[in-house]
């Protein structure tokens, strides 16, 4: 892997002016990729504007790389476009997109405005929308192949989070925005993966402070670059079939993610009665409790 090079692949990267985005940029900027650092330069919560995205091109710059700022929000379907027109008007031609750029409006839904709701659904789930469509048309109006869509939802999707309904159903959304695309991408031989990453960045260091945990982002089991080489091997020929797939890197480990899928099921050749399902549904619960304590010992890192 060390030797793994992206010279003359064109890769946008959203929110890549901090923490985990920046981690992706300079991973395969300096593995030689063309780099789009797309950075609104806002606040956690999505306010304010730092052109940030500058300090990252310099950045890549200085690695021997090329790369090329914007600043255009992935909330607005002409960000979006913006965004990749940013990389065929400087670099002529594209090939992967990490759909990255986030923020976070934490309360409890009793709590929640809707402001909080929508800005949230904008950045996140639109936000993925905004910045692939584009893309995807690109891939088939070229008949280009072989490209890379990198999607990031999170355990607050995938598990759930207290505090994070809005949150939550945007980067559930993600993973099931990714489950289509991967199917309609097939035919381009376009991957399309999801990740989950765990680290701590701007976004996170205070929620992981007011869990009680101590927080070094100089660790590299806790900081965004135990993510960046995990992006870089789902982008590289070595993943040419990989696709459709969720990975979380968290603490040091990397594993995969279960898919939805039926567990058990029962049939019945007349409509179901209240009584019957009084009988049938409790057994359906245990056997879901009996799969996840299994999955749960697998999933244990080896």
């Amino acid at each position: 892997m060390a030797d793994v090079s992206f010279e003359n692949r064109v890769v946008i990267v959203t929110g890549a002016g901090n923490g985990l985005g920046k981690a992706y940029a300079l991973e395969l900027g300096k593995r030689g990729a063309k780099v789009v650092v797309n950075d609104l330069g806002a606040n956690p919560d999505g306010s304010g504007h730092e052109k940030i995205a500058d300090e990252v091109v310099d950045e890549i710059k200085n690695l021997g790389g090329e790369a090329v700022a914007n600043y255009d929000s992935v909330d607005s379907y002409e960000g979006g476009k913006n965004i990749f027109k940013t990389a065929i008007d400087t670099f002529g031609e594209m090939d992967i997109v990490i759909n990255n750029a986030g923020i976070l409006r934490d309360k409890t839904l009793f709590n929640m405005e809707e402001s909080d709701w929508d800005a949230i659904m904008a950045v996140h789930l639109k936000g993925h929308f905004n910045c692939t469509q584009p893309f995807v048309r690109y891939i088939r109006e070229t008949n280009r192949l072989n490209c890379r869509i990198v999607n990031m939802s999170s355990v607050s999707g995938l598990i759930g989070n207290f505090g994070q309904t809005n949150y939550g159903a945007a980067k559930a959304g993600i993973a099931g925005f990714s489950r289509s695309l991967s199917m309609e991408m097939a035919k381009y031989k376009c991957t399309v993966n999801t990740i989950s990453p765990g680290a701590a960045t701007r976004l996170t260091i205070d929620l992981m402070k007011a869990a009680g945990r101590d927080v070094d982002p100089e660790d590299w089991t806790q900081g965004p670059q135990q993510i960046a080489p995990v992006i870089a091997w789902v982008c590289s020929d070595e993943a040419n079939e990989i696709t459709n797939q969720i990975f979380h890197i968290s603490s040091g480990t990397v594993g995969i993610m279960q898919q939805p899928a039926v567990i058990k099921s029962f049939k019945n050749d007349e409509l179901w009665t209240l009584d019957k399902l009084n009988t049938l549904m409790p057994e359906l619960v245990e056997a879901k409790k009996l799969h996840d304590k299994e999955v749960e010992e697998k999933g244990k890192p080896s």
